[in-house]
Formats: structure tokens, sequence, C-alpha cells
């Protein structure tokens, strides 16, 4: 019974470390913008990133959406992001780790905003690569507390 305890501890840490912002991408700013291949992103499968602009961390994701469209939200929302829980991923919903209210990734985007919604990120794609301006992501900082 103790060695069952010790492995489900030591299983729920793991879960935990996984879902930290070391679960994170780290990525820089080329100029003006973050640059990020397209050849990253997969359909319906969000990779996250976090970048760190004056001296403060700034944590995103990126997700394809089932029809192709790339979708950019802050991991933070306009209500929980002071408890700085972030999203996770279920199937193809975003679920927000504070209040539990899930989002389908096709509706991620600029007409679904307030609420626990992910807050958009403008982005776009140029070529080979997604774009995200680093004003946007500077802007996104307040709610990085």
């Amino acid at each position: 019974m103790k060695k069952l305890l010790i492995l489900t501890i030591l299983a729920l840490v793991g879960m935990l470390a996984a879902c930290s912002s070391g679960s994170h991408k780290s990525v820089q700013a080329d100029g003006s913008v973050v640059k990020i291949p397209l050849t990253d992103l997969q359909p319906m499968q969000a990779s996250f990133y976090r970048i760190n602009l004056d001296g403060k961390e700034i944590r995103f994701f990126a997700v394809k959406g089932s029809d192709g469209r790339i979708r950019t939200a802050l991991d933070a929302c306009d209500v929980c992001y002071k408890e700085r829980k972030g999203y996770q991923q279920q199937g193809d919903l975003m679920l927000c780790r504070n209040c539990n209210l899930t989002f389908p990734i096709d509706r991620i985007g600029p007409s679904s905003v307030g609420g626990c919604n992910p807050h958009f990120l403008p982005s776009q794609v140029t070529g080979d690569q997604l774009l995200l301006p680093v004003a946007e992501l500077q802007q996104g900082a307040r709610f990085f507390p």
C-alpha cells in the first residue's frame, strides 16, 4: 500500500511538472515579430510557447484548426489569469485549468473574447512561418502578473 501511495504521488508530481511553464517551448523575437515554422504546428494539436519580454514571461499557444487555419491565443484569459494556470488541450477543446470551462479550438479567434475564452493573439502566416507581433505579446504581458 505504501509503494502504491508513493507511485501515485510521483505520478502526480510528474503530471504537474508537465503542466508547468517548462512544457512551453522558449522562443525569441526576430526584430518586431516572433517566427514559428508552420512545420511545428500539427492539425488540432496545440503547441505551447513562452517568450521573455521586458523581464516578463509571456505564454501563448498556436494550433491548426480543423479548417487548416492557424489560431493563436495567450495561455491566459480575462477572468482566471491571476491564478496563472492557463489552458490544456482535451481533444478538440481547450480547457481552462482554473474554472474547467472548455472552448472549441475552431472558435478561437477575434470574435471569441471575454470570459474564460483563450485571449486572442493576432498573428499571420507568411510563407512557411507563423508571425506574431512582439507589440501584441507585450500588450498581453498584463495577463502574467
